[in-house]
């Protein structure tokens, strides 16, 4: 739940696949609208310099839909309102997660699809039950992150059982903290809350647009409420088949193989980074960085596992290849470790709001799947990982490991196979580590009327909204009248990924990092979205 933001440049356009025009929902005015429903939400202004209409409201809904005049809670809202006379109803919007805050995306959104589309919705965000500013919000253990914690690789007993010990004691907290609300923090219940905020706007539908696990909830949500669904947008998927357990396992070989990427790249610029032009050979002194900062952290808090969190974003964003080569160089050739410790403040450090996400994102995903609670099926697993896909297979799963002792019981994954929904249009890269291009192959499949995007060679997570004018140019026309692709094979769509950065990059990119994560969301293309979605998500 990091934010963070760094510019990418370039876009390179191919287009590939029919357009086939479906009927869309008949646009009305706001007038009729207003005439057939009353919104049950209150919205006051908080507009900002860059997004000086966006107004923001709450709506109360039960923290058990079972029990529905029992106990509310509150769900924080945000909304930039349409201005056409043609109107397309409610566009609700979430940057994933779990754990992440939709409010600023709202602005985002508006902002960065093309003025008439934008100007025919009310770009809705909100922040999921638990987190941000609905109420209550969970942090079960502040500084639960801060450094300098245990190395991830559990090479020694001690090691092990320092980061099982911490582990159980994260999971106990939320237990002692959140008896009473534990419960009820899972998918199915943010999914249900869409559909309340649903009928607090007076709609009949939504239209709704998600990124990341953001896409799991429209998975789930068109599951449970396929007749409340107009339009349906899933960008850098979720497998639907790997909730949760197997789904961070197949992230680890990906990240993996974005690490790669990222030394590959160092290689093509030595010139820049004086690290050398074999990118194994760049890749072992990666690794003798790391075994080094176990030893002596840098500045006292970058150790071993501080380290991988600073270079995982990298793997969800290669915007920040030049930060992360800086600083690697910087240490390795010059043993400065200044431009290290700045990036993990401005990547990887862990602030209240990364508490509170962390919070929800362990309370969802123990609460929504089955996971492992024999230690011994994790430590087989992920040493069977560790052996092929070293970077983040075991720091993967200590933020993951609470699960394995996790205060609730479990529910079953919902069965999101669907015949009942208009088209819908799904984003996804080939090389996307986080949600990895299996999990659009799948819904793809899973959704019967739905239509593929790929992005070539792309390894963002999040890649509508960031450059790519050929995406962005399918998510407009589909926002504008319903048209999506229609092609042959896996794909009914290809789009060339963006250019990967260049080295000169480092100062923009230096720049946008130093900001809070507020303005992220004005920013425009990739610096934005990768703001708002964070990693872990």
């Amino acid at each position: 739940m990091r934010r963070s933001a760094v510019a990418l440049c370039g876009t390179t356009v191919v287009l590939a696949g029919a357009l086939t025009a479906v009927p869309a929902e008949a646009g009305t005015s706001s007038a009729t609208v207003t005439a057939q429903s009353v919104a049950k939400v209150s919205w006051k202004k908080c507009g900002t310099d860059d997004t000086p209409t966006l107004q923001c409201g709450s709506v109360k809904v039960p923290l058990d839909y079972a029990k529905p005049q029992g106990r509310k809670i509150t769900l924080a809202l945000s909304r930039v309102p349409h201005t056409a006379k043609k109107y397309q109803g409610p566009l609700l919007v979430n940057p994933g997660g779990p754990g992440g805050s939709g409010l600023g995306l709202a602005g985002f959104v508006a902002s960065n699809l093309p003025k008439a589309v934008a100007a025919q919705y009310d770009v809705i965000g909100f922040d999921p039950r638990g987190v941000g500013k609905s109420s209550p919000a969970l942090d079960c253990k502040p500084g639960h992150f801060n450094p300098v914690r245990p190395a991830s690789v559990p090479s020694t007993p001690a090691i092990e059982k320092a980061n099982l010990e911490r582990a159980k004691s994260f999971a106990a907290a939320c237990g002692r903290k959140y008896a009473d609300v534990l419960p009820y923090i899972n998918t199915i219940n943010a999914v249900k809350d869409m559909d309340s905020i649903r009928k607090s706007l007076g709609a009949k539908k939504i239209n709704y647009f998600g990124y990341s696990y953001g896409t799991y909830l429209g998975q789930v949500y068109a599951k449970l409420f396929p007749g409340h669904v107009r339009r349906l947008v899933l960008d850098s998927i979720v497998d639907p088949d790997g909730v949760w357990y197997d789904a961070n396992i197949s992230q680890d070989y990906a990240f993996d193989g974005r690490q790669k990427a990222l030394m590959a790249w160092i290689a093509k610029y030595d010139s820049t980074y004086k690290l050398g032009t074999n990118p194994a050979r760049i890749e072992a002194k990666w690794y003798a960085m790391q075994a080094q900062l176990a030893k002596t952290p840098a500045g006292g808090k970058v150790g071993a596992a501080e380290l991988e969190d600073t270079f995982i974003p990298g793997g969800y964003y290669n915007g920040y290849w030049p930060t992360l080569a800086k600083a690697f160089a910087a240490y390795v050739n010059d043993k400065n470790t200044a431009p290290l410790v700045e990036a993990y403040d401005n990547l990887a450090a862990i602030d209240a709001s990364g508490d509170n996400g962390y919070s929800v994102y362990t309370a969802v995903q123990c609460r929504d799947a089955s996971w492992p609670r024999d230690w011994k099926q994790w430590q087989k697993d992920n040493w069977a990982v560790y052996k092929k896909a070293p970077f983040m297979a075991w720091s993967n799963a200590w933020y993951n490991a609470p699960c394995a002792f996790w205060p609730t019981k479990t529910l079953k994954p919902v069965n999101v196979a669907n015949s009942k929904l208009p088209p819908v249009l799904l984003f996804q890269a080939t090389n996307d580590a986080a949600t990895p291009y299996q999990g659009g192959v799948t819904v793809h499949r899973l959704l019967k009327h739905s239509s593929l995007v790929v992005e070539q060679g792309g390894g963002n997570h999040g890649i509508s909204l960031s450059g790519n004018a050929c995406l962005d140019k399918y998510l407009a026309k589909y926002l504008t009248d319903g048209t999506v692709p229609r092609g042959h094979g896996t794909a009914d769509a290809v789009c060339q990924k963006l250019p990967d950065p260049k080295p000169q990059a480092a100062t923009s990119a230096h720049a946008a990092l130093s900001g809070t994560s507020a303005p992220a969301a004005t920013l425009s293309g990739g610096a934005g979205l990768h703001g708002l979605i964070g990693i872990r998500g």
